[in-house]
């Protein structure tokens, strides 16, 4: 039961993360969102908030990781699709209300230990992504600069489209990759012997 709890604790606060932010994800709002005693919270987390986070964090991103795994051996458009198809999902089941938590924690944080921590969640999603896109049809060069693109391309039109309260800009970015990836897939193609 005790490790349940603290699953939930921290599935809860990436869920706050992602809506709320850094500032808006405290104990006292985990604790509501999850039902969570209080005394349980400051068992699971003697590191305080910035543990919770960065447990959070390390959820997000291990989350976002293994359902990327399921596309292994799709072409690169195909696994580009997918990705941003996640995060499409994320903007409108939430009602344009969350985002990344990842990035909340990265813009809003002061601590080192939590860059830090976001820095290799990013690291593994850009990996991922790059052996993907490279498993997919593209170059190793072309793999990891668009794995990079595509994030931060994805990331920035969450953002834009939360603002406005509409996919208009996501959509827009997300076609502007995915043009880019079947080009990038075709050339690929195109110089092997």
């Amino acid at each position: 039961m005790a490790s349940n709890s603290r699953r939930i604790m921290i599935e809860g606060a990436a869920r706050l993360l992602a809506e709320r932010g850094f500032q808006g994800t405290s104990f006292a709002e985990v604790i509501e969102l999850t039902g969570a005693p209080r005394g349980s919270i400051y068992h699971h987390f003697p590191g305080g908030k910035d543990q919770l986070v960065g447990e959070a964090m390390e959820f997000a991103g291990a989350r976002v990781v293994a359902l990327l795994e399921a596309k292994a051996g799709e072409p690169a458009t195909g696994v580009t699709a997918y990705f941003l198809h996640l995060w499409r999902e994320v903007l409108l089941r939430s009602d344009f209300r969350a985002g990344c938590s990842v990035l909340a924690v990265t813009v809003a944080t002061e601590s080192q230990l939590l860059q830090e921590q976001a820095a290799k969640v990013f690291e593994s999603w850009r990996l991922g992504l790059g052996r993907l896109l490279e498993q997919g049809g593209l170059t190793a060069a072309d793999a990891g600069s668009f794995a990079a693109m595509l994030i931060a391309s994805s990331e920035g039109a969450v953002v834009l489209s939360r603002s406005q309260h509409t996919t208009e800009p996501f959509d827009a970015v997300a076609q502007q990759l995915l043009d880019l990836a079947e080009m990038l897939q075709g050339r690929a193609r195109a110089n092997q012997p």
